[in-house]
């Protein structure tokens, strides 16, 4: 009795400090938009009874109900230079009430675009003037010129025309025979419709005109042949319309949902009259919709944690390190977030393995790996920048150890812990190496010294 009435209590005190928002039906993780809209001037606390809805907090910006995720990474932007090596960027926005799992919203990497810059190249010298590309009136000649003088560089060009043309004239009059242009659009009907039991029919025109091309006068050219107008009657119009207009509005269902907010819907047919003949169709919707509230809140489907880290390979009553004799570990994770009758978790709770304890121990000679590749730019802004890769000793596990145990000898074994790393002379053991460099053509980081 007394955890019900601190319950009450809780709840009631929630719900006085809670404000009045734009409510939505729908919020998307990875735009951060809400969609959907269901109602204005609705408690915060009622809108997210149910956490798949968003709302509209005071800045304005769209926010989840649901507990807080990453969004996707953004695409990578552009490189920050054509040429040579600059970096691009990504982000990643957290939505949801509280605080998201890690603090990294901006990445930067280094990036190439063009191995090299481009060099412009230079013109040739011009070509002789082709001959006159007519025999009668007027044409052109032309020169032309190519880039090759040198020629560019990477991607380059040379600044200018390639080609140059001038007018020539052969004082020579060619005749020109008259001919029709393309005939021009239909012209409306004189009717948009026709007179239902009427005989006579509305009409339409199209034209076209004795200019493509138009005849010569000296020495004159020969008409175009035929009418350059044609006449058509408009059999397809339908009859005149009639407009429709809406009838009552009737209720339908109760409300659109069982938990959270939802909505209730009413409806109306367009029958007083209905249109007929094409006439207009009623304006405004069929359907209109009421708030709701079931003062219910959504299940709250349970989410697995991460799982935790692997516990020491022991065997009960014997030391395995450094020893063919295989050992058992476990890791653990927790079904979290499980409110008001959501879904359990599926899958197991504990994984089980078998394992060989290889920890610090010296095991057969190891060898070099090849550089990483180049890893983020860290800080992921401003001139100092740097970027780490990393050359690793691998470790040659080995070869005698049985890898199937177990009473079948069909349950799979696997090495546990990090063994010395012997990639030096002799049994000396060796570090990684790391090399550091700095990122070229960074962005600043903003005035508020966020990433």
């Amino acid at each position: 009795m007394l955890l019900f009435v601190i319950t009450g209590v809780l709840l009631c005190s929630q719900q006085s400090a809670s404000q009045l928002v734009s409510c939505y039906m729908e919020f998307d993780y990875q735009t951060g938009q809400c969609s959907r809209f269901l109602s204005a001037e609705v408690e915060q606390s009622d809108c997210c009874l149910n956490p798949a809805y968003g709302f509209i907090n005071e800045a304005g910006k769209c926010q989840s109900c649901g507990s807080a995720q990453w969004s996707a990474w953004s695409s990578w932007s552009s490189c920050t230079v054509s040429c040579l090596e600059g970096v691009r960027q990504r982000r990643r926005t957290c939505y949801g009430i509280g605080e998201c799992d890690g603090k990294e919203r901006l990445q930067t990497a280094p990036c190439i675009e063009l191995e090299c810059c481009p060099v412009e190249g230079g013109w040739s010298e011009w070509s002789p003037w082709q001959p006159c590309s007519v025999t009668c009136e007027s044409g052109v000649k032309v020169r032309q010129r190519s880039c090759s003088n040198p020629p560019p560089i990477c991607g380059g060009s040379c600044e200018g025309r390639s080609t140059e043309t001038y007018a020539c004239y052969t004082n020579m009059v060619c005749p020109t025979h008259g001919s029709w242009s393309s005939w021009g659009s239909w012209s409306s009907c004189s009717s948009s419709c026709k007179m239902e039991g009427s005989q006579k029919l509305p009409v339409k025109h199209r034209s076209q005109t004795c200019s493509n091309p138009p005849p010569s006068s000296n020495p004159p050219g020969k008409d175009c042949p035929g009418p350059g107008v044609e006449t058509v009657e408009c059999p397809e119009l339908p009859f005149c319309p009639v407009d429709g207009s809406w009838g009552s509005w009737r209720s339908s269902g109760g409300c659109s949902v069982t938990c959270g907010l939802g909505l209730r819907q009413q409806t109306r047919e367009c029958n007083n009259p209905a249109p007929k003949h094409g006439g207009m169709p009623c304006l405004g919707e069929e359907t209109q919709h009421q708030v709701c509230n079931t003062h219910q809140h959504c299940p709250i489907d349970g989410r697995w944690s991460e799982w935790t880290a692997w516990s020491d390979c022991a065997r009960h009553g014997r030391r395995i390190e450094c020893k063919k004799l295989p050992g058992m570990q476990r890791r653990t994770r927790t079904c979290e977030g499980r409110e008001y009758e959501g879904r359990f978790c599926d899958g197991d709770i504990v994984q089980n393995q078998a394992c060989y304890n290889v920890r610090r121990c010296r095991l057969e000679k190891g060898n070099w790996a090849e550089w990483s590749p180049w890893g983020f730019c860290h800080p992921p802004c401003g001139s100092n920048a740097e970027k780490t890769r990393t050359k690793v000793c691998n470790t040659t596990y080995p070869t005698d150890y049985p890898m199937l145990v177990g009473l079948n000898k069909d349950e799979p074994v696997t090495f546990w812990g990090t063994p010395l790393p012997l990639c030096g002379a002799g049994d000396e053991v060796t570090k990684n190496i790391d090399q550091k460099d700095l990122c070229r053509h960074v962005p600043d980081c903003d005035d508020d010294g966020e990433y």
